[in-house]
């Protein structure tokens, strides 16, 4: 019989975490790798502890919120990513499609192409330069979708000259999310006859907390929004699934990818009319940003990502070294988009070689799927990785919770305003998170065997 109240150890393990997590949100800059990275040890110590001596699910429960709460009032302090979401919010808020110009665009022309408006220029643009100044992606068009949009804006009205009132708008619609993460998971896990504790795997784990509700990335409402469509499918509803789909690809684009997964477990007929909601109702929550320019600013924003960006790569910085070794020169243009088709041929290769495609199995089918594409990938930020982190719980498996934790160790690129990584703490975070993987599956195909 579970215990209804925690042990001492399990008490201590839960101030521990406290204590860490606000020192990480209120006195522990980003380039203070050193002390980041201990105080993560400390939350991670404590994480593993919990789970390994069972914490009473209401106890875990009640410390995932208290943990998150923690964060509240608090500025993000290890991403500059929220001046691009109050600079898109107050583009949004002022009617203004945020798809359409480029930050630098904007202040080279003093705003007056979006603003023609001589006194709503003078009151927006003072905001403008200030959040310029800390823009870590100015020469670029915005990504974010529709979903983050709405939300961006929406706060940027609430809250027109606050940061703080702005960045706490933020938060309370990541709690929210993460609150129907919680509740979604203790469904899916009832549904598939799994222990409810098995939820704490991703509610108590501290790249989700920090990540997420600490460093307010959108991720938490990608992630709600696939559990509800897999919820949904479990009770087969499939059209209210499919406008659930439509909504995390809307929040991030990644869930996208899933699609092919559900052809044969829907069948072909159910899937056309199940893949026909899913691009009406994007059409519908891209429809107050349509315009010309929408489609080819968001391509050159991606296809930058592709041949551009690079960071905590695994596969890729690989290629690279061994392109260095051949031409003296960085192939990212080249290799970039090809591991990109790589990744989008894995997928399809994946839904086509499921042995058992059932509802059951698409958690971990999606898990793989997410892994594969980041495997792949010439970016991976820690916070890309909470999506696996939150399908773990609805499998066998357990190298996300690793990769979780191992990934903070890519912070240490941002010791310097250069944001040099080093390569071998890299090395070490994919030894030990692809050792965990081999280690996983090496132990499934032994079961499987048996």
């Amino acid at each position: 019989m579970q215990r209804k109240l925690p042990s001492v150890s399990q008490l201590l393990a839960l101030l521990l975490s406290a204590a860490a997590y606000a020192a990480l949100a209120y006195a522990t800059p980003r380039a203070q790798f050193g002390q980041l990275l201990g105080l993560m040890a400390v939350a991670l110590a404590a994480y593993a502890w919990l789970l390994r001596t069972r914490l009473p699910l209401r106890w875990g429960l009640g410390a995932a919120l208290v943990l998150r709460l923690l964060w509240l009032p608090a500025q993000p302090a290890l991403s500059d990513d929220v001046h691009r979401f109050r600079w898109d919010g107050l583009l949004v808020a002022h009617g203004i499609n945020p798809f359409q110009f480029r930050p630098d665009e904007l202040i080279a022309d003093g705003a007056r192409t979006a603003f023609p408006d001589a006194a709503t220029r003078a009151q927006v643009l003072p905001q403008l330069q200030l959040l310029y100044r800390q823009l870590n992606s100015p020469h670029y068009y915005s990504v974010y979708p529709p979903v983050c949009q709405a939300i961006f804006g929406t706060a940027a009205r609430l809250f027109p000259t606050s940061d703080r009132g702005f960045v706490t708008s933020l938060r309370l619609a990541v709690l929210l999310a993460e609150a129907g993460t919680a509740w979604l998971l203790l469904a899916l896990l009832a549904a598939m006859g799994w222990p409810a504790a098995r939820a704490l795997r991703y509610l108590l784990h501290p790249l989700a907390i920090v990540e997420l509700t600490g460093n307010l990335h959108f991720e938490a409402l990608a992630i709600c929004f696939v559990l509800l469509a897999i919820w949904l499918l479990h009770r087969q509803w499939w059209v209210r699934s499919a406008g659930a789909l439509a909504l995390a690809v809307a929040a991030k684009l990644l869930p996208l990818l899933a699609l092919p997964l559900l052809v044969r477990r829907l069948g072909w007929r159910r899937f056309a009319a199940y893949a026909a909601v899913v691009a009406c109702a994007l059409l519908a929550l891209f429809a107050p940003f349509l315009s010309k320019s929408l489609a080819v600013n968001m391509s050159r924003s991606l296809n930058l990502y592709f041949r551009n960006f690079e960071f905590n790569a695994s596969i890729y910085y690989l290629l690279r070294s061994i392109g260095y070794h051949l031409t003296n020169y960085n192939e990212i243009a080249r290799i970039g988009p090809a591991l990109a088709l790589a990744a989008a041929l894995f997928g399809l290769g994946l839904s086509w070689r499921e042995r058992r495609p059932t509802l059951t199995t698409l958690p971990v089918a999606l898990l793989f799927l997410f892994t594969g594409y980041y495997a792949l990938a010439t970016t991976v930020h820690p916070w890309y990785l909470t999506p696996l982190l939150a399908l773990a719980p609805l499998s066998r498996f357990r190298y996300p919770l690793v990769w979780g934790g191992a990934a903070v160790l890519s912070y240490a690129a941002y010791r310097t305003e250069a944001y040099t990584e080093n390569l071998w703490l890299v090395a070490l975070e994919y030894s030990v998170v692809y050792g965990m993987l081999s280690w996983e599956l090496t132990l499934r195909l032994m079961r499987n065997e048996k």
